[in-house]
Parts: structure tokens; C-alpha cells; sequence
């Protein structure tokens, strides 16, 4: 048996789940497919769709934020567009010094590409990437 034939769902800790929403739902536009308990919290957790399936959990904990590593990354089809909008909902790009990024914040990816990176409140880093 293999995991290559099973769903895969990243899980992102977050600090306050009501600030989460915020960012999540309100900023990046997830739609919510489920919320629940996250420990001892009512209400602590949400399971986003994207692609169309569930694929990201945002849950309260204790441990939000302790990653400086790129946690999930959307692969897109239009970078330019995708980071436009983003940058329009109030989504800021990160940029690194040892990179060269363009005025969206969008750099050449290692292999090809591009890719251009942010964090939720907590700090926790996705990235948007594309092929072209």
C-alpha cells in the first residue's frame, strides 16, 4: 500500500481562528466547507476547498506560525492575474533579499516558472506558482 492514491490536505495553525477567517475567507476568497472543534475549542477549525476538493485545514493552536518554510502553494494558470487580485484584496507579497521580484513581487522560479510568496497573519508562508 502507497499513500500516491490518497487525498492529501495540508493543515495550517493559526493563533485565532476568527482572524484566520478573516484573511482566509475575507482576503484569499476560500470558500469554507466545513468548520468543527479544533482541541478544546468550539468552532476552532476550517476545512477549505480548492481544486475542487477539500484541501486546506486552519485550525487554532498554540503552535501557529513556528515554520518559517512555504506551508502550501497554488499552482495557477495566470500568476500576474492571481497576485493582481490578491494584492487588491489586501494580500502583501513577501520579497527576498538574495531574489530579484518584479513590481508585483513575482520572481523566476529554480526550473522555470514563477512564483511569488505570502504569509496569513500568523505568518505562516504559501505561494502562488505557474509553469509559464
Amino acid at each position: 500500500m502507497t499513500l500516491s492514491t490518497y487525498h492529501l490536505r495540508a493543515s495550517i495553525a493559526v493563533s485565532d481562528i476568527g482572524r484566520a477567517v478573516a484573511f482566509y475567507e475575507g482576503k484569499l476568497g476560500l470558500q469554507a466547507l466545513q468548520s468543527g472543534p479544533s482541541a478544546h475549542i468550539a468552532e476552532g477549525s476550517r476545512t477549505y476547498g480548492a481544486g475542487g476538493g477539500p484541501a486546506l485545514n486552519v485550525y487554532q493552536s498554540d503552535t501557529a506560525g513556528k515554520s518559517p518554510a512555504t506551508l502550501a502553494t497554488w499552482y495557477v494558470d495566470d500568476i500576474d492575474k492571481v497576485v493582481g487580485e490578491l494584492t487588491s484584496a489586501g494580500v502583501e507579497f513577501a520579497r527576498y533579499e538574495q531574489l530579484e521580484h518584479d513590481a508585483q513581487g513575482i520572481t523566476a522560479r529554480a526550473g522555470g516558472g514563477r512564483v511569488a510568496w505570502f504569509q496569513d497573519p500568523d505568518g505562516n508562508t504559501f505561494a502562488i506558482e505557474a509553469d509559464v
